[in-house]
């Protein structure tokens, strides 16, 4: 096909791209902190800012990208953000660039269904199974990247350009679009369900708001408020005939059961791994480089496991394999906790090393979710495992940040030096990962079993006895 290698590049540029304004942030979070006078509850806004947007809004966008015409949606989204990107790195308040990344969150959630949507459209069944392999390849590059690429930037050219980086992606992107884009929408095609879905992201906002102001007087309205919206939204999904959600997908026991796996598993590691810099900041002495480097050890350790996984699979089935690697991160979150007293980093190697090679084993959870559901809802399916993925990370790192920063002001109060109080509500948030993503391995071996008897395919219906 004409337009196979420019798709390719352009799938594998937005899947870097996207995925990297996940990690990017973590290294050079305490650089914009000092610069900005941030206390953790503020710092924690501007991971927040990207990924509760991303997460709300992906589940109407690919609608929304089949009525508006994928070039327009891509250009527009591209765009947006870029204008984020730059507006992030010349910001000099903390409001400026909180609403700055929930710009490029909102851009990447069109992105991401938008960019998707050309495996299908441009590319031949070979093409796509080889679309699939880079998106998956440049997404594992990102988070191995994202920590030390951060860190090298905020220590040698500042942490704007954590944003600016951004930059020449989005400019390439753009030359790309005429080349792989085609014109034409399809205005006809069914509506979004726009006021749920703003319904259910307002609810996810003040609940996350709720957890990062815990302790203080604004919590427990933002709770109430956050509850009452969700319970607005479960009755309304119960009633009314165009669900946001299908019910064959939440009563499918092995797909639900799946979102909640990797929920738990997203809770506890999303939330640890933004604040290992700091922690490696403050407490160990590290710059930023050095606060961020060992976290790529994760990433390292899931490309070392991967091709062990299909074997794996294949001798132990899916929900053993998934089980066993939570099991296996949930024994590297404790192995870090054990070892978080000494303010040194070979002590932690073993530990992020379990958890990257652990982490490896749960990816048969996302297509063993999709297998289990009828074709017909393989999009609504794959956008909610990623919405579901986003949300976890958001919710993770309030989450923990909360954990952290009770702890913390715990032992500041008995006059633990600063580096001393950091660390301890560090290793509370380990244990707290810890416990989640132990309780997700439990819940993987019970939940994700017996394929063929919990499906909402059709065809797998009828291999029933």
């Amino acid at each position: 096909m004409t337009r196979r290698t420019p798709t390719l590049v352009m799938i594998a540029l937005g899947a870097f791209v996207t995925t990297l304004d996940n990690t990017i942030v973590a290294a050079g979070a305490p650089s914009i902190g000092r610069d900005l006078a941030l206390d953790l509850g503020a710092l924690q806004w501007v991971a927040l800012g990207y990924m509760l947007p991303f997460a709300g809004l992906l589940l109407v966008a690919g609608t929304l990208v089949d009525r508006w015409g994928r070039r327009a949606t891509l250009l527009a989204g591209l765009l947006a953000f870029g204008v984020g990107a730059a507006a992030g790195g010349l910001a000099g308040s903390v409001e400026l660039l909180v609403a700055a990344r929930v710009l490029q969150g909102l851009a990447a959630a069109f992105l991401v269904p938008g960019l998707l949507s050309l495996l299908r459209t441009n590319l031949d069944t070979r093409g796509r199974t080889l679309g699939a392999a880079v998106w998956t390849a440049c997404l594992a590059a990102a988070l191995a990247l994202g920590p030390a690429l951060g860190g090298v930037l905020s220590e040698y050219l500042g942490w704007g350009w954590i944003f600016f980086v951004n930059l020449p992606f989005v400019a390439v992107m753009l030359l790309l679009l005429p080349a792989t884009a085609p014109r034409g929408r399809d205005p006809a095609g069914p509506r979004p369900a726009t006021g749920p879905m703003i319904v259910v992201t307002a609810s996810l906002v003040l609940l996350t708001a709720a957890l990062v102001r815990s302790g203080t007087g604004a919590a427990l309205p933002l709770l109430a408020a956050g509850a009452a919206l969700g319970a607005g939204f479960v009755v309304r999904e119960r009633r009314a005939p165009d669900r946001l959600v299908p019910p064959a997908l939440t009563g499918n026991r092995v797909f639900a059961g799946s979102l909640a796996v990797q929920v738990l598993w997203g809770l506890g590691i999303s939330g640890v791994f933004f604040f290992t810099p700091l922690l490696h900041q403050d407490f160990l002495g590290l710059g930023p480089v050095g606060a961020g480097l060992p976290l790529a050890l994760v990433a390292v350790a899931v490309m070392a496991a991967t091709p062990l996984v299909p074997w794996a699979v294949t001798r132990f089935g899916p929900h053993r394999t998934v089980a066993g690697g939570l099991a296996v991160v949930g024994a590297g979150l404790l192995a870090l906790a054990v070892v978080n007293h000494i303010p040194a980093i070979s002590p932690r190697v073993p530990g992020m090393v379990l958890i990257g090679a652990g982490s490896a084993f749960t990816t048969p959870l996302t297509s063993h979710a999709l297998d289990v559901v009828a074709e017909r809802h393989s999009g609504t399916a794959s956008g909610l495992l990623t919405a579901s993925r986003e949300l976890s990370s958001a919710l993770g790192v309030a989450l923990i940040g909360a954990v952290l920063t009770a702890v913390r002001g715990i032992r500041l109060d008995a006059g633990a030096p600063t580096g001393v109080a950091l660390a301890g509500g560090y290793t509370a948030g380990l244990l707290t990962a810890a416990a989640l993503t132990l309780v997700g391995a439990l819940l993987a071996v019970r939940v994700l079993r017996a394929r063929s008897t919990t499906t909402s395919s059709p065809r797998d219906k009828r291999a029933v006895p």
